[in-house]
């Protein structure tokens, strides 16, 4: 199977460790046990095969056969003690780590991987959306975010600000979070990850940092690192106000943000006002689904002198009971600064639902199906937390390049069937043989049964 060398497991982790080996390293030489590129790697590599136990079993593979697949597959020459990897990862700037978000991006882009990701010609989706990676109600540093229980479980915090709770309070809750960002298509079940915004509280500020703040700073810096993309930022109903899409238009994006009613109550009632929008309705008669489009173009978003004027569409899809009873499956409202029309507005809600994708396939994958960001692998005084979520950002980046682009790969998933039971597999052999590649261990895995003592030698 003829490999893309440009996004092959051993051309990534070179450019993971070309990241890594530019870190400043301000430790005394002479006090130098482990160097930062083996720290990070082995962070790493526990990431990559979802094992925090991993370095232990590589240490025993290392007495027994004198190299182990960390030195093989990630070029770690020492493996770092928990206490020594933690102390040197907690120390480096989260900012070194920027540069592997920024290179894989543009081998896929190189590849034309990702013409296959537009939502409109040369427009790409880019969904953000927040998520904590670390919470506590003991463990906490001046960088946590704080937050009392809310008295509604359904009410959000920290999304505009709190001001920052006193520690005596009881019942604080401290938490680190991150805005993250991602490039996606409706149909594609791959997301290509950015690098996220810390939201992080920083010294002499009175209140907290939050999601709109993180925003601010994020929507620039995307479009710093990528300067010639067509894109369309999309996220909740939190950005569906003046100041971020203002921020949205000045670095020269396109948006769909969620507008709900209740928030957006001028809005609504301006609308209100009109008998009928334009409308345009779809039946889907196998599934019994009837789906109807509305939109108004050239509307204020709020009713202030200096309201911008934005273009809002509603989705509802209506299903039918057990009784036969037609039922409101699901609704939405969106605006948008494109304008909405009868040939284009079935896309355009598409891309507006195309947000919970940042929460299902990236959120959800990365909690709940072997990375464990919410696992507290250590919480650190400085960057720990952050450089742990990073780690494990970049390793589910590996894997969504390996599922659309490495044909081995995607052959051990559709034999093996699932994504666990591919990496249960990987992980015992990992503890069991030493393999000089990460393609004779896919080999390996894809055919076991070939490399019995009495057959083949394990691929090389």
């Amino acid at each position: 199977m003829k490999l893309k060398k440009h996004l092959s497991f051993a051309s990534l982790r070179k450019m993971l460790s070309k990241c890594f080996t530019k870190i400043s390293d301000h430790r005394q030489a002479g006090k130098v046990n482990y160097s930062i590129h083996d720290a990070l790697m082995s962070a790493f590599s526990c990431m990559h095969f979802q094992d925090p136990s991993l370095l232990q079993f590589q240490k025993r593979l290392e007495k027994k056969h004198h190299k182990s697949n960390l030195q093989t597959l990630f070029n770690i020459k020492n493996i770092p003690e928990s206490t020594q990897l933690r102390t040197i990862i907690d120390n480096v700037d989260s900012e070194y780590l920027k540069s592997f978000f920024n290179e894989y991006f543009y081998r896929l882009q190189r590849g034309k991987h990702l013409l296959q990701y537009q939502l409109f010609p040369r427009l790409y989706l880019i969904a953000m959306d927040a998520t904590d990676y670390f919470s506590s109600y003991s463990l906490s540093c001046s960088r946590c975010l704080k937050t009392k229980p809310p008295k509604n479980e359904k009410e959000e915090t920290n999304n505009t600000g709190d001001g920052i709770y006193d520690d005596e309070e009881k019942g604080v809750r401290y938490a680190h979070k991150a805005l993250q960002a991602a490039l996606m298509h409706p149909d594609m079940r791959q997301v290509i990850s950015l690098m996220p915004e810390e939201i992080r509280n920083t010294d002499g500020t009175t209140k907290q940092d939050c999601e709109m703040n993180a925003a601010k700073r994020l929507i620039p810096q995307i479009r710093k690192t990528h300067p010639q993309l067509g894109i369309i930022m999309t996220g909740d109903d939190l950005f569906s106000r003046q100041p971020i899409i203002e921020d949205t238009k000045a670095a020269r994006m396109h948006y769909i943000y969620v507008a709900k009613p209740t928030s957006h109550q001028y809005l609504t009632e301006w609308l209100n006002t009109y008998p009928t929008l334009h409308e345009k309705e779809v039946v889907d008669l196998k599934k019994e689904a009837r789906h109807v489009y509305e939109w108004m173009n050239t509307v204020p978003l709020h009713g202030g002198e200096d309201a911008i004027k934005v273009n809002y569409f509603r989705y509802q899809m209506f299903t039918k009971n057990k009784q036969g009873k037609e039922i409101i499956g699901y609704q939405n409202s969106w605006v948008t600064d494109i304008e909405v029309t009868e040939q284009n507005v079935q896309t355009l809600v598409k891309g507006g639902r195309c947000k919970w994708k940042v929460e299902n396939e990236c959120f959800n994958t990365l909690k709940n199906q072997g990375y464990c960001i919410d696992h507290s692998y250590g919480h650190g005084d400085k960057n720990l937390c952050f450089n742990f979520y990073l780690l494990t950002l970049i390793a589910f980046a590996f894997h969504q390049v390996f599922e659309l682009t490495d044909k081995l790969y995607q052959t051990c998933r559709h034999e093996l069937g699932s994504k666990k039971n591919l990496w249960d597999h990987i992980r015992a052999y990992l503890k069991l043989f030493v393999f000089e590649t990460w393609e004779s261990l896919l080999m390996f895995t894809l055919n076991p049964e070939h490399y019995l003592p009495d057959k083949a030698p394990i691929p090389s």
